[in-house]
């Protein structure tokens, strides 16, 4: 079984570090706002990940395979979201005015909103519906035992959070937001535009 904690960690961590809307959301979050409003959005984002681990530990490729209509629901909620998000992000690079050379101001979070956004945009992405849906479960079968798929569970949350986290860190050190302050209109734009992308894409690849 040491072969299969292994193999999940390193394929998890593949996953993890490949860009996609869950670290363009905890990095735009850390550089814009504050490492602690990030934080809420990482520990949003660990509890996607536990909602698609703990699915996919009980079949969620089975799942899929048998009612195409949620996975159509899944995937057409999933990319309206990431589209209303990219609109948002949008609409603030379109509002930012020219910027002063002090500091922005941090905004702390405002009563779990961005803890609600991390889990709604860890739900809602493409990568995870197929990552837990079709790679991961390639490597549960059905002879991995309750105890080593609690171990799984637990490890996936951890690495999710450990990895999340150093994220959130760095963008949120003095210089990243000072360079966000010198380019946050075309920040914001190109992160609205990715966000709306992955949700278009994934409406119409479903």
């Amino acid at each position: 079984m040491l072969t299969l904690f292994l193999t999940v960690a390193v394929l998890h961590i593949v996953a993890l570090v490949t860009p996609g809307p869950d670290f363009f959301f905890v990095s735009q979050t850390a550089v814009s706002r504050s490492r602690k409003e990030a934080m809420m959005g990482v520990l949003g984002i660990t509890g996607g990940v536990m909602v698609w681990s703990g699915v996919a530990l009980l079949g969620l490729n089975l799942i899929l395979e048998k009612m195409a209509w949620l996975h159509n629901i899944i995937m057409i909620g999933g990319g309206l979201y990431l589209c209303w998000m990219g609109y948002q992000m949008l609409r603030s690079a379109l509002k930012k005015e020219k910027v002063t050379q002090e500091l922005p101001a941090v905004e702390l979070a405002h009563g779990g909103r961005s803890f609600l956004k991390g889990l709604l945009t860890n739900l809602s992405n493409p990568k995870a519906i197929i990552y837990f849906g079709s790679v991961f479960s390639l490597f549960v079968s059905n002879d991995v035992g309750s105890a080593e798929r609690w171990g799984l569970f637990v490890m996936i949350a951890l690495e999710t959070f450990a990895w999340f986290t150093i994220v959130a860190s760095l963008f949120a050190l003095p210089q990243m937001r000072r360079g966000y302050q010198r380019l946050a209109k075309w920040i914001d734009g190109v992160a609205g535009a990715l966000f709306a992308g992955f949700g278009i894409h994934l409406i119409i690849s479903r």
